[in-house]
């Protein structure tokens, strides 16, 4: 499980989450069997789905960020309730490219700069929430900073970060998501800028033992912080037969009867968490007939 927590400055003009998303991305490379590369990417996005699910008002509520950057992971996808737990895959979950010029994992380069970031948000009402913004750098907390300044005018510092071990572990993931609240002015900008000044990464502050709190009270130290509050979350997928069956419905009962006619079992996966569900072709046919 991973720890969010949610707090807000004592004056009222700021409001920050912060995770500890370690066990969650351990989950998602295990499911996938990721490189560390990609395993960075993913963890990264489900890092910020968590959050930003976190956010959200209503337990209906669900979230949804899709990254096509046009790079060699393909399209990611990650999917977070309101609470924060959270699930998520990439098209290609094995990349090996070179390190960038900084000497590290070189997610822009997986994931690539040239395409969108789209954050879809189903709220409950008739038509969900779409958002769309051009891919500042691939590297995710930039286009995360970028969506909501966009999307939503809110000015925000969004900071993430995923370590991997040699052995392709993780050893810690993690961020935080900074917003200024309506009021605030230029003096609360500069407060934050100044408690910014040398932070060391999120990952090697969770490394050296600091918790989200931690993180927070150190990015925001020139503020009086209060806790909201503080929860687990988990990689958490929702899938279940009777959805699996929903979506074969979809083929149309000439495909789904051809599929029993010359299959002897018909295996599908969850994209999500890799879970195989099995149909007889007795059981097609049965979905064919429901059209």
């Amino acid at each position: 499980m991973g720890k969010i927590i949610r707090c807000i400055t004592s004056d009222g003009l700021v409001m920050a989450t912060a995770i500890d998303s370690t066990d969650i991305v351990a989950e998602a490379e295990k499911i996938h069997s990721t490189s560390a590369v990609v395993t960075a990417a993913l963890g990264r996005l489900l890092t910020a789905g968590s959050m930003m699910g976190n956010m959200l008002k209503s337990k209906d509520n669900t979230i949804t960020l899709r990254l096509a950057g046009g790079g060699p992971a393909g399209n990611l996808i990650v999917v977070s309730d309101w609470e924060g737990d959270v699930r998520g895959y990439v098209s290609n979950p094995v990349v090996e490219i070179p390190l960038n010029n900084k000497g590290k994992l070189d997610v822009a380069g997986a994931v690539g700069k040239s395409g969108n970031l789209y954050i879809t948000k189903d709220l409950g009402m008739k038509e969900p929430y779409n958002g769309c913004i051009p891919l500042v750098s691939g590297e995710i907390a930039e286009d995360i900073t970028a969506y909501y300044a966009v999307s939503e005018q809110i000015p925000t510092v969004c900071a993430l970060g995923v370590l991997v071990n040699p052995d392709l572990t993780v050893k810690a993931a993690g961020g935080y998501i900074i917003q200024l609240l309506p009021a605030a002015g230029e003096d609360t900008i500069e407060k934050i800028e100044k408690g910014m000044e040398n932070i060391p990464s999120v990952t090697a502050m969770l490394s050296s033992g600091e918790t989200p709190l931690s993180i927070l009270k150190r990015a925001l130290s020139q503020f009086d912080v209060e806790v909201l509050y503080e929860h687990d979350v988990y990689y958490k997928c929702n899938c279940s037969k009777e959805r699996i069956e929903t979506a074969l419905i979809t083929l149309g009962a000439e495909e789904l009867n051809k599929m029993a006619d010359e299959l002897p079992e018909v295996e599908v996966k969850c994209h999500f968490c890799d879970k195989a569900y099995k149909f007889s072709p007795k059981e097609v046919r049965n979905l064919a007939k429901s059209q």
